[in-house]
């Protein structure tokens, strides 16, 4: 093994140079950020599946395994869509949608409707059902089996690529933390990646059978959680610990002991 320089002593988070301490925390505050937002836009969405605020087991089940006592269509306009319209609105599309959404009554009544409320967001081109047209319409006027083959699949290998990228990168950057016994800091690193792959794993799970929706939410909560601790030691080690002078040497030397 080759030996390490003497001056490889500043190797470790307190005593980065400042540029790279601006580096790091710059990922480390824009990844925060955007790991909040991402948060918000979840509970914003699954979070209001069951049309009540707030992550639980229900909204789970609805976002994968689906209400198979109604459309999704309904599901979605007593959930997530429940504001997008006026309350006399919702109804009257939920009544149709529950009489077989008959293509007789879709032009001279409720295409004007979907056009008024639905197609600024659900339009040609925009990446989701186009309820301009009657045909895409009907396909969520259909019970609501839940998420498709080929959006799960679209969402895991999404979610698979990106966010282990994110994790590798805070896990690379406190792989430099000082003081962190040497088994604390591997199960930090590995954590998220393992918990990651039970999320995603947990919605084809879901999908399959509603009883496994825990999965996704002990998947989703224990990635988050390490990925916040190593998140809070990084900053923490980088702005505060720095300040007392004290020169810890390098930290990845001390870990291959």
């Amino acid at each position: 093994m080759k030996s390490i320089p003497p001056n490889f002593a500043w190797f470790n988070l307190p005593n980065l140079p400042m540029p790279v301490k601006v580096l790091f925390s710059g990922y480390l505050l824009a990844i925060g950020l955007g790991l909040c937002m991402a948060g918000l836009q979840i509970m914003q969405t699954h979070g209001m599946a069951d049309g009540k605020p707030g992550l639980s087991l229900d909204d789970i089940v609805y976002s994968y395994y689906g209400n198979r006592s109604g459309s999704k269509l309904e599901s979605k306009l007593n959930g997530s869509m429940k504001g997008m319209s006026t309350p006399e609105v919702r109804l009257g599309i939920i009544k149709w949608v529950r009489n077989g959404a008959p293509e007789t009554e879709w032009e001279p009544q409720f295409k004007g409707i979907f056009n008024q409320y639905c197609v600024q967001c659900h339009g040609p081109g925009s990446g989701v059902a186009d309820f301009s047209q009657y045909e895409e319409v009907k396909k969520v006027a259909k019970i609501d089996e839940g998420a498709s083959i080929q959006a799960l699949i679209r969402s895991s290998h999404i979610h698979l690529f990106g966010i282990s990228f994110i994790f590798f990168f805070v896990g690379f950057i406190f792989s430099f933390a000082v003081g962190v016994p040497k088994w604390l800091k591997i199960s930090a690193i590995a954590i998220p990646f393992a918990f990651l792959i039970v999320d995603v794993f947990s919605w084809w799970l879901t999908r399959w059978n509603p009883s496994f929706a825990w999965l996704t939410l002990v998947g989703g909560f224990g990635y988050s959680i390490a990925a916040t601790i190593m998140w809070f030691m990084s900053m923490y080690q980088m702005w505060v610990l720095s300040r007392n002078g004290k020169i810890y040497g390098n930290a990845w030397e001390a870990d291959l002991k």
